[in-house]
């Protein structure tokens, strides 16, 4: 029988515990290096079962020992609290309460992420942030503009035309100098994004399911290899609830003897993917008459902030069945599938 191995890893360096029962088991610290991972690989033994939380450099540490070892678990940091807080922290005692963890079977796993998917996360992850960043410097153009009593609309800063015509508003010498540095870098932002866009459209039209997702109106290519990204292999998901879960659009639940109360959303799980479903839904509802009717109806009992939350749980509820059962509308607006020649 195999040791259980618990791994407490940062950026340079890792400490472990090899535990075999609570009378024996030791610890040794490595440097996060070629050479410290061959080091940690001589020690490890076939049968052991190893676990490590999810961190930055996670998914590289265990492609460097997966072989070594019976089997590797990725520790969910959210969910492993007893770590966090813990009255004494060491990287020693984290170790080895993650080692006694997985030796007693109750570690809460979060899933690995394949190389060409981290890749891709990565490519989504600085999308997002471009976009941000876009979006905060349109919003000090406006702030520039409105200063200097000019009433400015969004499209003037969404376009090649709008911005040109920014570049024409007279202006003191100042303000003239910070407009032209903000619309070049809008310009260079802009266009990092289209090639983002490209070249994640690119990759997700080779995935299985994307053209499902973009027969769906109101998602487009980018969104569907957003969603693709974070779904990762659907048979993880039991059913749409599972994955409702993963993408934090459940809410809260608090329950105490006969009380039950239903709070906030969760906002757990992938940020972005959650983000990109709220957007997606919003152009949904102006297509699918079912989508529109039922956020109608909930936003008549509930206001518009949940009533968008709980159809974008409906339309996620969609997409994972037509992940489920390949489909592709021929019809999204009337839920015609296109007949299979």
């Amino acid at each position: 029988m195999g040791r259980s191995v618990g791994v407490d890893l940062h950026k340079n360096s890792f400490t472990v515990c090899f535990y075999e029962s609570e009378e024996r088991y030791t610890f040794k610290t490595y440097r996060v290096s070629r050479v410290g991972l061959a080091a940690f690989r001589k020690q490890l033994q076939a049968a052991d079962e190893l676990a490590v939380e999810s961190t930055g450099n996670t998914a590289f540490f265990v492609r460097e020992i997966a072989a070594s070892v019976k089997r590797v678990r990725i520790v969910n940091p959210v969910q492993f609290k007893v770590i966090a807080n813990s009255v004494k922290k060491t990287d020693t005692i984290d170790a080895l309460t993650i080692a006694r963890f997985l030796s007693r079977d109750l570690i809460p796993e979060v899933r690995m992420r394949s190389k060409e998917e981290s890749q891709r996360s990565s490519l989504i992850g600085t999308r997002d942030k471009f976009v941000k960043l876009r979006t905060a410097l349109k919003n000090k153009l406006h702030n520039i503009l409105n200063a200097n009593g000019i009433v400015s609309q969004p499209e003037m800063v969404s376009s090649e035309k709008g911005l040109e015509q920014i570049l024409g508003v007279p202006l003191e010498p100042s303000y003239r100098f910070e407009v032209e540095l903000l619309v070049t870098e809008i310009r260079h932002l802009n266009e990092a994004v289209k090639k983002l866009d490209e070249e994640l459209r690119h990759q997700g039209q080779q995935l299985p399911g994307h053209q499902n997702l973009t027969s769906i109106k109101g998602i487009s290519d980018t969104g569907a290899t957003i969603f693709l990204t974070a779904i990762g292999n659907l048979a993880d998901f039991k059913d749409e609830k599972a994955l409702a879960s993963y993408f934090g659009i459940v809410p809260r639940v608090y329950q105490s003897n006969q009380t039950c109360h239903y709070g906030r959303i969760t906002k757990r799980g992938n940020k972005i993917a959650r983000t990109t479903l709220v957007q997606s839904t919003l152009v949904a509802i102006r297509y699918s008459p079912y989508l529109r009717a039922f956020y109608e109806q909930v936003k008549a009992r509930r206001g518009s902030g949940k009533a968008i939350i709980a159809t974008s749980r409906k339309l996620l509820g969609i997409i994972y069945n037509t992940l489920k059962h390949h489909w592709v509308f021929e019809d999204f607006t009337t839920f015609k599938l296109a007949t299979s020649s």
